[in-house]
């Protein structure tokens, strides 16, 4: 579910940071200018993004015809025609950069979690984000890996528990983090992460919802999967990569978390011509 408020509000502020007082460029076309506009993929892509497109032109000019060819999620080729535009010439070029900035960064999320997603096919192992977001970007990040298909983790602190190692440093031990953390909060849902098997037994003794198992060796982890014999869900993450995603998911993981896939994203080339145009 995408909150319509953020998503104009987040639209909002990157309209600000680009046209700020006005487009300057845009005033060198008469107001009357009409013209007609494509908008092209250059690479194969999962589209991504169109709410937030949408969103600009509607803060820009109401008026701006939009005539989508594909739909969000939909995998297209490159050389695609994404999207028939039409309106004032000056509405189109002010909204042009910032428009194609959301589709192609979110399409570049849900691209390569589309990619990750389909090594893991045939597998139980689901693939899952993390909060290694662009600073006040994540419900768009997050909304992109769904898009992407994959799996949201907690949106950020406070929705969910994840007692990792400087928390049970803090209060001692996993025992008594867990416990600290029901008596505080009994209806929020815990994880725990562990940094080898001894940790992963004294989790299991505490009743968690999920176990992090944090860089461990691929023969750890299926010691550790045998160890559980799903009592509880098992997640791996750290320095995760699409060449090691195939064979840790055949272990028998649950899911398997990566921060590349919303920190370190590749948007997809897209351009925006004019087609025609009437003064």
């Amino acid at each position: 579910m995408i909150n319509q408020k953020k998503i104009a509000a987040s639209v909002e502020y990157s309209l600000q940071e680009d046209v700020g007082s006005g487009d300057i460029t845009a005033a060198l076309i008469a107001e009357e200018t009409e013209a007609d506009a494509e908008v092209w993929t250059r690479e194969s892509a999962v589209i991504c993004g169109i709410p937030w497109f949408n969103e600009v032109y509607r803060q820009i000019d109401p008026k701006v015809q939009l005539h989508w060819q594909v739909a969000e999620g939909d995998q297209v080729a490159a050389s695609t025609c994404l999207l028939k535009l039409g309106g004032r010439a000056r509405s189109l070029v002010i909204g042009e950069r910032c428009a194609l900035n959301w589709l192609q960064f979110l399409s570049g999320v849900a691209t390569q979690v589309s990619i990750c997603c389909e090594v893991l096919v045939g597998t139980k192992t689901k693939l899952l984000d993390t909060r290694k977001t662009l600073p006040g970007l994540r419900q768009a990040q997050k909304y992109a890996v769904r898009v992407g298909g994959g799996v949201n983790h907690r949106m950020g602190l406070y929705d969910a528990y994840l007692i990792k190692e400087n928390h049970i440093a803090s209060c001692g031990t996993i025992k008594a983090a867990v416990h600290r953390a029901r008596e505080l909060f009994p209806d929020k849902w815990i994880e725990v992460e562990v940094e080898n098997l001894m940790e992963l037994e004294e989790a299991l003794a505490s009743s968690v919802d999920r176990i992090m198992l944090d860089n461990f060796t691929l023969n750890q982890i299926q010691q550790a999967v045998a160890l559980t014999q799903d009592r509880v869900e098992i997640e791996v993450s750290g320095n995760m990569n699409l060449e090691r995603l195939r064979e840790i998911a055949m272990t028998g993981v649950d899911y398997i978390s990566m921060g590349s896939i919303t920190k370190n994203v590749i948007a997809i080339d897209l351009s925006m011509r004019f087609v025609s145009s009437i003064g």
